[in-house]
């Protein structure tokens, strides 16, 4: 156990996720009073900061690492940014000593890095100016340094010019025919809560006039419609119907770009669902496997085979759809690099139009956090041989990065990386991640995010969890949705 002391400051947050990267054996102390000890001292002069950091074993100093960044003329708001930067800098120096590993992501802890380089890029910085920065400030690797700023010249003919009357649409169906062991999502087994989906779609529809009308009262034009979950394909094919009947009578989707539906899990795509999806003209859907290996869709709770989804692909090819998705996860319980290999060729196979690769995050609200212990995940070294593997798959398909996020928990602190044939991007998929669009989302679980680009701030606002009660309270999710608007008209 080692025993993180702070002096000067008060960012523990901040240093306990970084700390996180490297090890989850550690407490914060407010004394030197450990036999292993990682003391960050932080101090002003002449207008600099100053953020010295040591490693003590037996009350002795055995490394230590000083970082200093000047805050002459910067306003308060950046003045803190860099004061963190400048702290964690100090502090992942000495545990890139201390446990001889380096984090290829460096310093940063948050979710959307590519978010940086664009930032980079609206100030006019040039390629080399981006990657000296990326490498400086946040000590990221090469090869991700590439990475994002290759994701980020592909998102930008996609995303700018920005335009705040635009908006993104997410319709969400929190029901599955079982829950996966890893997913923290909205997802209320059809078993349970089966019965609940025709009084879900009213409510649904309810909540999408209340939306439309607010969305009428600013002048906002929907740009994508996107049908998540949970898995939306889990409703029948009558209630299917009237959920897309209902949006394109009420929302006014003529100047939309794309519309998906995750068709998601095999086991709930049949014929006349395709078919009703292609008769209302959805342009992308997803099937999603997570893994190509009978054994590994046991362990993880999926009742369908590899040959399930093998042959709902086929049938979606049969019936007309021209861009489809599929989902893994790398880094699945019990799964080496063969049977990832063994994954991506039956993909390539397959030759979707795009491919999304994840990298197992371990959420808190899922069964393998409950039972962590029951499962051998992968270690470091092979989950970045796996994504490397599938990188390489990725180009020889002829898909290119064209997104990339990064979750909380995730094994190895890497990311996850969206791959698509030219021409077959999802730009539902860039807007949510760069966030320079206001995307609202309904349904039970949905968390809608207002985006104000003057002010560089986002807003969120939830809907309830829990069916019923979103069932029962659906007025009151139209409501929020006018609060926030209408506090900001002000």
């Amino acid at each position: 156990m080692i025993g993180i002391l702070l002096k000067g400051h008060d960012f523990n947050y901040e240093v306990s996720e970084l700390v996180k990267l490297f090890t989850s054996e550690f407490k914060f102390i407010d004394c030197k009073d450990c036999m292993m000890v990682i003391e960050n001292d932080l101090f002003f002069h002449n207008d600099n900061v100053f953020a010295k950091t040591s490693y003590c074993e037996n009350y002795g100093v055995i490394y230590d690492h000083i970082e200093h960044r000047d805050l002459q003329g910067l306003c308060e708001r950046d003045r803190k940014k860099v004061i963190k930067e400048t702290i964690k800098r100090s502090i992942f120096k000495i545990l890139e000593k201390k446990f001889k590993i380096t984090p290829p992501w460096g310093i940063l802890t948050g979710i959307r890095p590519v978010k940086i380089v664009h930032s980079l890029l609206d100030d006019n910085f040039n390629d080399n100016e981006i990657k000296e920065k990326l490498s400086t400030d946040y000590l990221i690797d090469d090869e991700k340094i590439n990475l994002s700023l290759d994701i980020a010249k592909r998102e930008r003919k996609f995303i700018y010019p920005l335009d705040e009357d635009k908006v993104s649409i997410y319709i969400g169906i929190p029901f599955c025919p079982t829950r996966c062991y890893y997913c923290s999502f909205p997802a209320n087994s059809l078993k349970q809560f089966g019965s609940l989906k025709p009084a879900y779609v009213a409510k649904l529809l309810e909540e999408v006039q209340g939306v439309a009308q607010l969305l009428k009262e600013q002048n906002k034009s929907i740009e994508t419609l996107y049908i998540g979950g949970g898995t939306p394909t889990t409703l029948s094919v009558d209630e299917m119907d009237t959920l897309i009947k209902g949006l394109f009578e009420i929302f006014d989707l003529s100047h939309i770009k794309e519309f998906t539906v995750e068709a998601g899990r095999p086991d709930t795509i049949n014929r006349p669902m395709l078919e009703l999806l292609k008769k209302h003209n959805v342009t992308r859907i997803s099937i999603n496997p997570q893994s190509m290996n009978n054994e590994t869709l046991e362990k993880i709770g999926r009742s369908h085979s590899v040959e399930d989804i093998i042959e709902c692909f086929h049938l979606a090819r049969e019936v007309g759809f021209d861009n489809i998705n599929m989902d893994i996860i790398l880094g699945l319980v019990d799964e080496n690099l063969d049977m990832v290999r063994n994954t991506l060729e039956k993909i390539k196979e397959l030759s979707p139009e795009s491919l999304t690769v994840h990298t197992l995050a371990v959420k808190r609200t899922s069964k393998l956090k409950e039972n962590l212990e029951d499962y051998q995940l992968a270690e470091y070294e092979e989950m970045v041989n796996m994504i490397q593997l599938a990188k390489d798959y990725a180009k020889d398909m002829g898909l290119n990065p064209y997104y990339m996020y990064r979750q909380k928990h995730m094994l190895g602190n890497l990311e996850n990386i969206g791959y698509a044939k030219e021409g077959h991007e999802c730009i539902y998929n860039m807007q949510i991640m760069e966030e320079k669009q206001s995307n609202y989302a309904l349904g039970a679980g949905a968390i809608t995010k207002f985006v104000y680009l003057d002010e560089d701030r986002i807003e969120r606002v939830e809907n309830v969890k829990n069916v019923e009660q979103y069932i029962d309270r659906v007025d009151e999710m139209i409501k929020r949705k006018y609060e926030e608007v209408e506090k900001n008209a002000k």
